[in-house]
C-alpha cells in the first residue's frame, strides 16, 4: 500500500486514488459501512463480522497481511508456547486477531488462557512495546513492525516464538491471516477492474 500511496502521489497511477490512514480499524470499518469510502485494509475477524451483517455488503478483494505476530522475551526461558507456563505475556489486540490466534494456540499446547498462562491485554501496541524497550515487561506478544522494533531498540530482547511456526505445528487449516482489503460489493462490481 505504502509503494500504491507514493505513486498515486506523484500522480504515477491510472487511477485517481485518496488514501486515509486511521489510527484505529473501527474508524475504517465506519467509513466503509457509511459509504465514505469504497475500499478498506480491515482485521479479518472484522471482514467476517461485516460480511455477516443483513445490511452490509462488501466482498473480499485479498489478503493482505499474513503471520505478523511474536512472543518476545528479555531472557531466554521460552523456545515454545508450552514455555508459556506459569508466565505473564503483554499483549494487544484483545477481542481481535492476536486474542483469538493467542489463545487457539495456548490451548493447543495444552495450555488455558487466564488459568496456566496469565495475559495482561493493553490497550495499544505502543504501551507492550514501550514497556519491552524499557526493559519493565519480559514476556510480549506484538506484531511487526512493533516487535521489529522493539528488538532494534532492546538487544536484550529476542524472538522467542513464531505464533505462524505454531499455527503450522498445530495443524491448523490455512495460514495465520491477520488482515485483508475489502471493498463494498456495490463498487466492486461496478469496477471490476
Amino acid at each position: 500500500a505504502a509503494k500504491l500511496m507514493a505513486r498515486s502521489d506523484a500522480g504515477e497511477t491510472v487511477n485517481d486514488y485518496t488514501f486515509s490512514v486511521l489510527a484505529e480499524p473501527a474508524q475504517a470499518v465506519a467509513a466503509l459501512t457509511s459509504g465514505e469510502v469504497d475500499i478498506a485494509a480491515v482485521p479479518t475477524n472484522m471482514a467476517s463480522i461485516l460480511y455477516h451483517k443483513p445490511d452490509v455488503d462488501i466482498q473480499l478483494l485479498a489478503l493482505n497481511t499474513l503471520g505478523v505476530l511474536y512472543i518476545l522475551e528479555r531472557g531466554d526461558t521460552v523456545n515454545s508456547l508450552a514455555d508459556l507456563a506459569g508466565k505473564t505475556v503483554y499483549a494487544t489486540g484483545q477481542g481481535a486477531n492476536p486474542e483469538y490466534a493467542l489463545n487457539y494456540l495456548l490451548r493447543q499446547n495444552g495450555l488455558e488462557p487466564g488459568e496456566d498462562v496469565t495475559i495482561e491485554w493493553k490497550a495499544t501496541g505502543d504501551e507492550v512495546a514501550a514497556g519491552m524497550t524499557a526493559g519493565e515487561i519480559d514476556l510480549a506478544m506484538l506484531p511487526v513492525p512493533a516487535a521489529t522494533s522493539v528488538l532494534i531498540q532492546n538487544q536484550d530482547v529476542r524472538k522467542a516464538v513464531s505464533l505462524t511456526e505454531e499455527w503450522e505445528k498445530a495443524g491448523a487449516d490455512g495460514v495465520l491471516t491477520m488482515g485483508c482489503v475489502v471493498a463494498r460489493a456495490e463498487f466492486a462490481q461496478a469496477h471490476p477492474e
